[in-house]
Protein backbone atom coordinates (compact mmCIF):
# COMPACT_ATOMS: atom_id res chain seq x y z
CA UNK A 1 0.00 0.00 0.00
CA UNK A 2 2.78 2.44 0.96
CA UNK A 3 4.80 1.42 -2.10
CA UNK A 4 1.86 2.17 -4.38
CA UNK A 5 1.31 5.56 -2.76
CA UNK A 6 4.99 6.40 -3.20
CA UNK A 7 4.82 5.26 -6.82
CA UNK A 8 1.74 7.40 -7.44
CA UNK A 9 3.42 10.43 -5.88
CA UNK A 10 6.54 9.87 -7.97
CA UNK A 11 4.46 9.53 -11.14
CA UNK A 12 2.24 12.54 -10.41
CA UNK A 13 5.07 14.73 -9.19
CA UNK A 14 7.28 13.78 -12.10
CA UNK A 15 4.51 14.65 -14.55
CA UNK A 16 3.86 18.02 -12.88
CA UNK A 17 7.56 18.75 -12.62
CA UNK A 18 8.18 17.81 -16.25
CA UNK A 19 5.53 20.33 -17.25
CA UNK A 20 7.09 22.88 -14.87
CA UNK A 21 10.53 22.18 -16.30
CA UNK A 22 9.27 22.61 -19.85
CA UNK A 23 7.77 25.95 -18.80
CA UNK A 24 11.08 26.94 -17.17
CA UNK A 25 13.00 26.08 -20.33
CA UNK A 26 10.47 28.00 -22.41
CA UNK A 27 11.04 30.99 -20.12
CA UNK A 28 14.81 30.62 -20.51
CA UNK A 29 14.33 30.56 -24.28
CA UNK A 30 12.45 33.86 -24.16
CA UNK A 31 14.91 35.42 -21.71
CA UNK A 32 18.07 34.43 -23.61
CA UNK A 33 16.71 35.83 -26.86
CA UNK A 34 15.46 39.00 -25.17
CA UNK A 35 18.50 39.78 -22.99
CA UNK A 36 21.32 38.24 -25.07
CA UNK A 37 24.51 36.71 -23.63
CA UNK A 38 25.41 39.65 -21.40
CA UNK A 39 21.89 40.25 -20.11
CA UNK A 40 21.32 36.55 -19.48
CA UNK A 41 24.63 36.45 -17.63
CA UNK A 42 23.39 39.27 -15.37
CA UNK A 43 20.14 37.37 -14.86
CA UNK A 44 22.07 34.20 -13.90
CA UNK A 45 24.17 36.22 -11.45
CA UNK A 46 21.04 37.50 -9.70
CA UNK A 47 19.65 33.96 -9.44
CA UNK A 48 22.95 32.76 -7.98
CA UNK A 49 22.45 35.24 -5.13
CA UNK A 50 18.88 33.97 -4.69
CA UNK A 51 20.40 30.52 -4.09
CA UNK A 52 22.96 32.07 -1.75
CA UNK A 53 20.28 33.68 0.40
CA UNK A 54 18.35 30.39 0.49
CA UNK A 55 21.44 28.51 1.65
CA UNK A 56 22.39 31.14 4.23
CA UNK A 57 19.05 30.97 6.05
CA UNK A 58 18.40 27.25 5.62
CA UNK A 59 20.01 26.12 8.89
CA UNK A 60 18.88 22.58 8.10
CA UNK A 61 15.36 23.40 9.30
CA UNK A 62 13.59 21.84 6.31
CA UNK A 63 15.30 18.43 6.31
CA UNK A 64 15.45 17.99 10.07
CA UNK A 65 11.82 19.05 10.58
CA UNK A 66 10.78 16.51 7.91
CA UNK A 67 12.80 13.86 9.73
CA UNK A 68 11.51 14.73 13.20
CA UNK A 69 7.79 14.83 12.38
CA UNK A 70 8.22 11.42 10.72
CA UNK A 71 9.41 9.83 13.96
CA UNK A 72 6.94 7.62 15.81
CA UNK A 73 5.05 9.65 18.44
CA UNK A 74 6.32 13.03 17.19
CA UNK A 75 4.53 16.20 18.40
CA UNK A 76 3.94 17.62 14.93
CA UNK A 77 2.20 20.82 16.04
CA UNK A 78 5.01 21.74 18.41
CA UNK A 79 7.71 20.99 15.84
CA UNK A 80 6.15 22.86 12.91
CA UNK A 81 4.90 25.77 15.01
CA UNK A 82 8.40 26.48 16.27
CA UNK A 83 10.23 25.72 13.03
CA UNK A 84 7.96 27.98 10.97
CA UNK A 85 8.62 30.95 13.29
CA UNK A 86 12.36 30.25 13.26
CA UNK A 87 12.31 30.18 9.47
CA UNK A 88 10.53 33.53 9.22
CA UNK A 89 12.95 35.20 11.66
CA UNK A 90 16.07 33.85 9.97
CA UNK A 91 14.70 34.77 6.52
CA UNK A 92 14.00 38.35 7.59
CA UNK A 93 17.51 38.61 9.01
CA UNK A 94 19.02 37.55 5.67
CA UNK A 95 16.74 39.93 3.77
CA UNK A 96 17.89 42.85 5.92
CA UNK A 97 21.50 41.74 5.54
CA UNK A 98 21.32 41.55 1.74
CA UNK A 99 22.01 45.28 1.04
CA UNK A 100 25.13 45.10 3.20
CA UNK A 101 26.37 42.00 1.38
CA UNK A 102 26.03 43.37 -2.15
CA UNK A 103 27.84 46.64 -1.36
CA UNK A 104 31.14 44.75 -1.56
CA UNK A 105 30.52 43.37 -5.07
CA UNK A 106 31.59 45.34 -8.19
CA UNK A 107 28.25 44.96 -9.96
CA UNK A 108 26.19 47.52 -11.84
CA UNK A 109 23.33 49.26 -10.05
CA UNK A 110 20.85 47.23 -12.10
CA UNK A 111 22.30 43.92 -10.93
CA UNK A 112 22.36 45.10 -7.31
CA UNK A 113 18.68 46.09 -7.46
CA UNK A 114 17.96 42.72 -9.08
CA UNK A 115 19.70 40.98 -6.19
CA UNK A 116 17.44 42.84 -3.75
CA UNK A 117 14.44 41.60 -5.74
CA UNK A 118 15.80 38.07 -5.39
CA UNK A 119 16.09 38.60 -1.62
CA UNK A 120 12.39 39.51 -1.53
CA UNK A 121 11.54 36.39 -3.53
CA UNK A 122 13.61 34.36 -1.09
CA UNK A 123 11.40 35.48 1.83
CA UNK A 124 8.40 33.73 0.29
CA UNK A 125 10.42 30.76 -0.97
CA UNK A 126 12.01 29.97 2.39
CA UNK A 127 8.68 30.29 4.20
CA UNK A 128 6.88 27.72 2.06
CA UNK A 129 9.79 25.29 1.68
CA UNK A 130 9.87 24.54 5.40
CA UNK A 131 6.25 23.37 5.18
CA UNK A 132 7.15 20.64 2.71
CA UNK A 133 7.94 18.26 5.57
CA UNK A 134 4.22 18.10 6.36
CA UNK A 135 3.48 16.90 2.84
CA UNK A 136 6.46 14.53 2.84
CA UNK A 137 5.25 12.72 5.94
CA UNK A 138 1.74 12.35 4.52
CA UNK A 139 3.07 11.29 1.10
CA UNK A 140 1.20 14.24 -0.39
CA UNK A 141 3.97 16.01 -2.28
CA UNK A 142 1.68 16.06 -5.30
CA UNK A 143 -0.06 19.02 -3.64
CA UNK A 144 3.23 20.93 -3.44
CA UNK A 145 4.04 20.08 -7.05
CA UNK A 146 0.67 21.40 -8.18
CA UNK A 147 1.20 24.65 -6.25
CA UNK A 148 4.67 25.07 -7.74
CA UNK A 149 3.32 24.37 -11.21
CA UNK A 150 0.74 27.13 -10.83
CA UNK A 151 3.48 29.46 -9.59
CA UNK A 152 5.63 28.61 -12.61
CA UNK A 153 2.71 29.22 -15.00
CA UNK A 154 2.24 32.64 -13.39
CA UNK A 155 5.94 33.43 -13.74
CA UNK A 156 6.24 32.36 -17.37
CA UNK A 157 3.08 34.23 -18.30
CA UNK A 158 4.46 37.39 -16.68
CA UNK A 159 7.83 36.98 -18.45
CA UNK A 160 6.17 36.67 -21.84
CA UNK A 161 4.05 39.76 -21.10
CA UNK A 162 7.11 41.70 -19.89
CA UNK A 163 9.06 40.85 -23.04
CA UNK A 164 6.11 41.70 -25.28
CA UNK A 165 5.73 45.06 -23.52
CA UNK A 166 9.52 45.55 -23.38
CA UNK A 167 9.52 46.22 -19.63
CA UNK A 168 13.21 45.36 -19.38
CA UNK A 169 15.56 43.44 -17.11
CA UNK A 170 13.94 44.34 -13.78
CA UNK A 171 10.56 43.00 -14.86
CA UNK A 172 12.17 39.66 -15.67
CA UNK A 173 13.64 39.54 -12.16
CA UNK A 174 10.32 40.58 -10.59
CA UNK A 175 8.70 37.48 -12.13
CA UNK A 176 10.63 35.42 -9.56
CA UNK A 177 9.03 37.36 -6.70
CA UNK A 178 5.60 36.76 -8.21
CA UNK A 179 6.24 33.03 -8.59
CA UNK A 180 7.39 32.55 -5.01
CA UNK A 181 4.48 34.59 -3.64
CA UNK A 182 1.98 32.32 -5.42
CA UNK A 183 3.82 29.22 -4.19
CA UNK A 184 3.81 30.43 -0.59
CA UNK A 185 0.09 31.26 -0.51
CA UNK A 186 -0.97 27.95 -2.06
CA UNK A 187 1.36 25.71 -0.05
CA UNK A 188 0.47 27.40 3.24
CA UNK A 189 -3.26 26.99 2.62
CA UNK A 190 -2.88 23.35 1.53
CA UNK A 191 -0.73 22.49 4.55
CA UNK A 192 -3.66 23.37 6.85
CA UNK A 193 -5.48 20.27 5.60
CA UNK A 194 -2.89 18.04 7.26
CA UNK A 195 -1.65 20.07 10.23
CA UNK A 196 -3.19 23.22 11.70
CA UNK A 197 -0.22 24.28 13.76
CA UNK A 198 0.00 27.53 15.73
CA UNK A 199 3.00 29.85 15.78
CA UNK A 200 5.22 29.05 18.76
CA UNK A 201 8.29 30.62 20.32
CA UNK A 202 9.69 27.97 22.66
CA UNK A 203 13.28 29.19 22.96
CA UNK A 204 14.50 26.11 24.83
CA UNK A 205 13.17 23.96 21.99
CA UNK A 206 14.75 26.29 19.43
CA UNK A 207 18.13 25.78 21.05
CA UNK A 208 17.71 22.01 21.01
CA UNK A 209 16.44 21.95 17.43
CA UNK A 210 19.13 24.26 16.04
CA UNK A 211 21.76 22.12 17.73
CA UNK A 212 20.45 19.18 15.66
CA UNK A 213 19.93 21.09 12.43
CA UNK A 214 22.91 23.44 12.37
CA UNK A 215 25.41 20.89 11.01
CA UNK A 216 23.06 20.22 8.12
CA UNK A 217 22.46 23.97 7.69
CA UNK A 218 26.19 24.52 7.41
CA UNK A 219 26.25 21.68 4.89
CA UNK A 220 23.63 23.52 2.81
CA UNK A 221 25.80 26.66 2.76
CA UNK A 222 28.80 24.55 1.81
CA UNK A 223 26.77 22.84 -0.90
CA UNK A 224 25.92 26.26 -2.30
CA UNK A 225 29.62 27.11 -2.39
CA UNK A 226 30.36 24.31 -4.83
CA UNK A 227 26.99 24.31 -6.61
CA UNK A 228 26.61 28.03 -7.36
CA UNK A 229 29.93 29.68 -6.55
CA UNK A 230 31.14 28.94 -10.08
CA UNK A 231 28.59 31.39 -11.48
CA UNK A 232 29.56 34.10 -8.98
CA UNK A 233 33.28 33.57 -9.62
CA UNK A 234 32.68 33.71 -13.37
CA UNK A 235 30.78 36.98 -12.92
CA UNK A 236 33.70 38.46 -10.95
CA UNK A 237 36.60 37.12 -13.05
CA UNK A 238 35.13 36.98 -16.55
CA UNK A 239 32.49 38.86 -18.53
CA UNK A 240 28.71 38.65 -18.31
CA UNK A 241 28.79 36.93 -21.72
CA UNK A 242 30.88 34.08 -20.25
CA UNK A 243 28.38 33.77 -17.40
CA UNK A 244 25.57 33.67 -19.96
CA UNK A 245 27.21 30.92 -22.05
CA UNK A 246 27.90 28.79 -18.98
CA UNK A 247 24.42 29.20 -17.55
CA UNK A 248 22.60 28.48 -20.80
CA UNK A 249 23.87 24.92 -20.30
CA UNK A 250 23.81 24.98 -16.50
CA UNK A 251 20.16 26.03 -16.32
CA UNK A 252 19.22 22.93 -18.32
CA UNK A 253 21.10 20.76 -15.82
CA UNK A 254 19.62 22.67 -12.89
CA UNK A 255 16.08 22.10 -14.10
CA UNK A 256 16.63 18.36 -14.36
CA UNK A 257 17.94 18.04 -10.81
CA UNK A 258 14.34 18.09 -9.65
CA UNK A 259 14.20 14.33 -10.32
CA UNK A 260 16.61 13.24 -7.57
CA UNK A 261 15.43 16.00 -5.20
CA UNK A 262 11.79 15.05 -5.72
CA UNK A 263 12.33 11.33 -5.25
CA UNK A 264 14.53 11.82 -2.20
CA UNK A 265 11.94 14.21 -0.78
CA UNK A 266 9.43 11.37 -0.87
CA UNK A 267 11.79 8.67 0.34
CA UNK A 268 13.66 10.46 3.17
CA UNK A 269 10.83 10.18 5.75
CA UNK A 270 10.64 6.42 5.10
CA UNK A 271 14.41 6.02 5.31
CA UNK A 272 14.35 7.89 8.63
CA UNK A 273 11.52 5.71 9.92
CA UNK A 274 13.03 2.34 9.04
CA UNK A 275 16.82 2.75 9.12
CA UNK A 276 17.12 1.83 12.81
CA UNK A 277 13.91 -0.15 13.31
CA UNK A 278 13.24 -2.27 10.20
CA UNK A 279 16.50 -2.74 8.33
CA UNK A 280 15.07 -4.89 5.52
CA UNK A 281 12.47 -2.26 4.65
CA UNK A 282 15.13 0.44 4.69
CA UNK A 283 17.40 -1.52 2.35
CA UNK A 284 14.53 -2.43 0.03
CA UNK A 285 13.41 1.21 -0.32
CA UNK A 286 16.99 2.45 -0.72
CA UNK A 287 17.93 -0.16 -3.33
CA UNK A 288 14.85 0.61 -5.41
CA UNK A 289 15.67 4.33 -5.24
CA UNK A 290 19.24 3.62 -6.35
CA UNK A 291 17.90 1.55 -9.25
CA UNK A 292 15.60 4.39 -10.35
CA UNK A 293 18.57 6.77 -10.37
CA UNK A 294 20.56 4.36 -12.54
CA UNK A 295 17.64 4.05 -14.96
CA UNK A 296 17.37 7.85 -15.27
CA UNK A 297 21.02 8.84 -15.55
CA UNK A 298 21.93 6.50 -18.44
CA UNK A 299 19.53 8.04 -21.02
CA UNK A 300 20.23 11.57 -19.77
CA UNK A 301 23.97 11.19 -20.43
CA UNK A 302 23.49 9.55 -23.83
CA UNK A 303 20.88 12.07 -24.94
CA UNK A 304 23.01 15.08 -23.97
CA UNK A 305 26.13 13.72 -25.67
CA UNK A 306 24.33 13.19 -28.98
CA UNK A 307 21.88 16.11 -28.94
CA UNK A 308 23.72 18.96 -27.18
CA UNK A 309 23.74 21.36 -30.17
CA UNK A 310 20.06 20.78 -30.91
CA UNK A 311 19.08 21.25 -27.25
CA UNK A 312 21.06 24.47 -26.87
CA UNK A 313 19.76 25.85 -30.16
CA UNK A 314 16.20 25.17 -29.02
CA UNK A 315 16.65 26.67 -25.55
CA UNK A 316 19.09 29.52 -26.07
CA UNK A 317 19.15 30.12 -29.80
CA UNK A 318 22.06 30.23 -32.25
CA UNK A 319 23.82 32.90 -30.18
CA UNK A 320 24.57 30.38 -27.44
CA UNK A 321 26.02 27.55 -29.53
CA UNK A 322 29.24 27.61 -27.43
CA UNK A 323 27.12 26.23 -24.60
CA UNK A 324 26.74 22.84 -26.34
CA UNK A 325 30.12 21.49 -25.26
CA UNK A 326 29.55 22.90 -21.77
CA UNK A 327 26.34 20.86 -21.64
CA UNK A 328 28.20 17.71 -22.72
CA UNK A 329 30.56 18.13 -19.77
CA UNK A 330 27.94 19.15 -17.21
CA UNK A 331 25.73 16.15 -17.96
CA UNK A 332 28.26 14.01 -16.10
CA UNK A 333 28.04 16.36 -13.13
CA UNK A 334 24.26 15.85 -13.24
CA UNK A 335 24.70 12.06 -13.09
CA UNK A 336 26.86 12.40 -9.99
CA UNK A 337 24.32 14.81 -8.46
CA UNK A 338 21.70 12.04 -8.58
CA UNK A 339 23.84 9.69 -6.52
CA UNK A 340 25.13 12.48 -4.31
CA UNK A 341 21.52 13.18 -3.32
CA UNK A 342 21.03 9.50 -2.61
CA UNK A 343 23.98 9.05 -0.27
CA UNK A 344 23.37 12.43 1.41
CA UNK A 345 19.83 11.34 2.29
CA UNK A 346 21.03 8.02 3.70
CA UNK A 347 23.52 9.85 5.93
CA UNK A 348 20.85 12.31 7.10
CA UNK A 349 18.45 9.45 7.89
CA UNK A 350 21.27 7.82 9.84
CA UNK A 351 21.88 10.97 11.93
CA UNK A 352 25.31 11.45 10.36
CA UNK A 353 24.80 15.05 9.23
CA UNK A 354 27.94 16.18 11.07
CA UNK A 355 30.12 13.82 9.05
CA UNK A 356 28.25 14.86 5.91
CA UNK A 357 29.07 18.48 6.70
CA UNK A 358 32.79 17.70 6.84
CA UNK A 359 32.67 15.94 3.48
CA UNK A 360 30.80 18.79 1.82
CA UNK A 361 33.17 21.35 3.34
CA UNK A 362 36.13 19.53 1.82
CA UNK A 363 34.37 19.34 -1.56
CA UNK A 364 33.48 23.05 -1.42
CA UNK A 365 37.10 23.96 -0.68
CA UNK A 366 38.20 21.79 -3.60
CA UNK A 367 35.64 23.39 -5.92
CA UNK A 368 36.47 26.99 -5.05
CA UNK A 369 40.21 26.37 -5.20
CA UNK A 370 39.96 24.59 -8.53
CA UNK A 371 37.68 27.27 -10.01
CA UNK A 372 40.04 30.05 -8.94
CA UNK A 373 42.83 28.25 -10.81
CA UNK A 374 40.98 27.26 -14.00
CA UNK A 375 38.42 30.05 -14.63
CA UNK A 376 41.03 32.75 -15.42
CA UNK A 377 42.50 30.48 -18.12
CA UNK A 378 39.61 28.30 -19.32
CA UNK A 379 36.53 30.33 -18.35
CA UNK A 380 33.21 28.43 -18.55
CA UNK A 381 34.85 25.23 -19.84
CA UNK A 382 37.08 25.10 -16.76
CA UNK A 383 34.09 25.74 -14.48
CA UNK A 384 32.19 22.86 -16.11
CA UNK A 385 35.03 20.36 -15.65
CA UNK A 386 35.47 21.47 -12.04
CA UNK A 387 31.76 20.83 -11.42
CA UNK A 388 32.11 17.25 -12.67
CA UNK A 389 35.08 16.45 -10.44
CA UNK A 390 33.42 18.10 -7.44
CA UNK A 391 30.20 16.10 -7.76
CA UNK A 392 32.20 12.91 -8.32
CA UNK A 393 34.15 13.61 -5.13
CA UNK A 394 30.90 14.09 -3.20
CA UNK A 395 29.61 10.69 -4.33
CA UNK A 396 32.87 8.87 -3.53
CA UNK A 397 33.19 10.32 -0.02
CA UNK A 398 29.51 10.03 0.98
CA UNK A 399 29.37 6.45 -0.32
CA UNK A 400 32.43 5.67 1.80
CA UNK A 401 30.75 7.09 4.91
CA UNK A 402 27.56 5.16 4.18
CA UNK A 403 29.41 1.86 3.96
CA UNK A 404 31.68 2.53 6.94
CA UNK A 405 29.21 3.87 9.49
CA UNK A 406 25.84 2.46 8.36
CA UNK A 407 27.07 -0.80 6.82
CA UNK A 408 24.91 -0.25 3.76
CA UNK A 409 25.94 -0.96 0.17
CA UNK A 410 23.38 -0.32 -2.59
CA UNK A 411 22.59 -3.35 -4.73
CA UNK A 412 22.11 -2.78 -8.45
CA UNK A 413 19.94 -5.38 -10.13
CA UNK A 414 20.54 -6.10 -13.83
CA UNK A 415 23.00 -3.24 -14.35
CA UNK A 416 24.33 -4.96 -17.48
CA UNK A 417 20.84 -4.88 -19.01
CA UNK A 418 20.55 -1.18 -18.21
CA UNK A 419 23.83 -0.50 -20.03
CA UNK A 420 22.72 -2.70 -22.93
CA UNK A 421 19.51 -0.69 -23.24
CA UNK A 422 21.63 2.46 -23.25
CA UNK A 423 23.78 1.00 -26.04
CA UNK A 424 20.74 0.45 -28.28
CA UNK A 425 19.56 3.97 -27.49
CA UNK A 426 22.98 5.27 -28.62
CA UNK A 427 22.78 3.19 -31.79
CA UNK A 428 19.39 4.71 -32.62
CA UNK A 429 20.72 8.25 -32.16
CA UNK A 430 23.79 7.48 -34.27
CA UNK A 431 21.88 5.93 -37.17
CA UNK A 432 18.98 8.42 -37.26
CA UNK A 433 20.93 11.58 -36.34
CA UNK A 434 19.41 13.54 -39.25
CA UNK A 435 15.92 13.48 -37.73
CA UNK A 436 14.68 16.52 -35.81
CA UNK A 437 15.23 16.88 -32.08
CA UNK A 438 11.75 15.82 -30.97
CA UNK A 439 11.72 12.66 -33.07
CA UNK A 440 15.21 11.76 -31.85
CA UNK A 441 14.29 12.37 -28.22
CA UNK A 442 11.05 10.40 -28.43
CA UNK A 443 12.45 7.61 -30.58
CA UNK A 444 15.59 7.06 -28.52
CA UNK A 445 13.62 7.09 -25.26
CA UNK A 446 11.19 4.56 -26.71
CA UNK A 447 14.06 2.29 -27.76
CA UNK A 448 15.65 2.55 -24.31
CA UNK A 449 12.48 1.64 -22.43
CA UNK A 450 11.57 -1.15 -24.86
CA UNK A 451 14.89 -2.83 -24.15
CA UNK A 452 14.42 -2.29 -20.43
CA UNK A 453 11.13 -4.13 -20.83
CA UNK A 454 12.58 -6.93 -22.97
CA UNK A 455 15.42 -7.53 -20.50
CA UNK A 456 12.92 -7.42 -17.61
CA UNK A 457 14.73 -4.54 -15.89
CA UNK A 458 11.33 -2.89 -15.49
CA UNK A 459 8.59 -5.40 -14.73
CA UNK A 460 4.90 -5.25 -15.52
CA UNK A 461 4.16 -5.18 -11.77
CA UNK A 462 6.33 -2.08 -11.27
CA UNK A 463 4.65 -0.23 -14.14
CA UNK A 464 1.17 -1.07 -12.88
CA UNK A 465 2.11 0.13 -9.38
CA UNK A 466 2.99 3.51 -10.85
CA UNK A 467 -0.29 4.07 -12.67
CA UNK A 468 -2.47 2.91 -9.76
CA UNK A 469 -3.58 5.59 -7.34
CA UNK A 470 -4.56 3.45 -4.40
CA UNK A 471 -2.87 4.28 -1.09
Amino acid sequence: MIAQKIAYNVFFNATAKVISTILALVAIGFITRYLGKEGFGDYATVLAFFSFFSALADLGLYSISAREISRVGADEEKIMGNVFVMRIIFSLAVFLLAPVIIIFFPYSQEIKIGIMFSAAAFLFSSSYMVLNGIFQKNLAMDKVMMAELLGKITQVGFIILAIKKDWGFMAIIFSLVLCMLVNFILVFLLSRRYLKFKLRMDFSYWKKFVRMSLPLGISVVITFLYFKMDTILLSLIKSSADVGIYNAAYKIIENITFFPAMIIGLILPLMSRYIFTERKKFESISNKTFKIFCLLTVPLIIGALFLAEEIINLIGGAGFIESANVLRVLIFALAFIFFGHFFNSVLIAGNLQKKLMKVLAFCAAFNIGANLMVIPHYSYNGAAVTSVFTEMLVVILTAYLTVKYLNYKPKIEKWKSILLSGFFMSAFLFVFHELNLFLLAFGSSFVYFVFLWLTNVVSKKEILSIIRKEA
